[in-house]
């Protein structure tokens, strides 16, 4: 396990419709877990492969944050079926986009199907923080940020933020 290096806003790989999971092997499960550790030493609730440069259809959540009791789970290949009539807005930030919240509307439920590390298809029917968190994270594997949602004029307002963000982002790559 390791940490993984989280590509910034402006990475040609967060804006790629991730691939799908083929594979479940140990590989898969050791990356997974470098996934996991990442997202824990960022101090995130959730991350997509893409945030690490692997375009891959899977995406972590620390459930236990969210759950009491629960452990941080793996959701590969994650397709949302529905989504509730309802929604909220809450304060969305990602690891990716650096120092930037905004209010964001989303469903407050959703209905999704996943495989887990071993390949076995699952189901699940959650709302609130859950849904909102595997929405953001599932929108990572189709490049959809969550500044995305923001109406055309918070865009704007945060489009100079966001290009520095890119090109620090660049810089480190040099």
């Amino acid at each position: 396990m390791a940490v993984l290096p989280i590509r910034l806003y402006g990475d040609p790989v967060l804006r790629a419709k991730a691939k799908k999971v083929e594979k479940f092997d140990e590989e898969l499960r050791e990356f997974i877990a470098s996934m996991i550790e990442t997202m824990h030493a960022a101090e995130g609730i959730g991350l997509a492969a893409p945030q690490v440069g692997v375009s891959r259809a899977l995406c972590v959540i620390d459930v236990g944050l969210i759950e009491e009791g629960q452990l941080p789970k793996a959701f590969i290949n994650p397709v949302i079926h529905a989504s509730s009539q309802e929604t909220d807005v809450r304060e969305e930030g990602c690891l990716s986009i650096p120092g930037i919240t905004e209010d964001v509307r989303r469903p407050q439920g959703i209905r999704l199907s996943y495989q887990d590390e071993f390949g076995v298809e699952h189901e699940l029917e959650c709302q609130g923080l859950l849904a909102r968190v595997l929405q953001h994270e599932i929108d990572h594997l189709h490049g959809v940020f969550f500044t995305d949602k923001l109406s055309s004029i918070k865009r704007k307002m945060l489009s100079k933020k966001l290009r520095n963000i890119a090109r620090d982002a660049q810089k480190e790559k040099a």
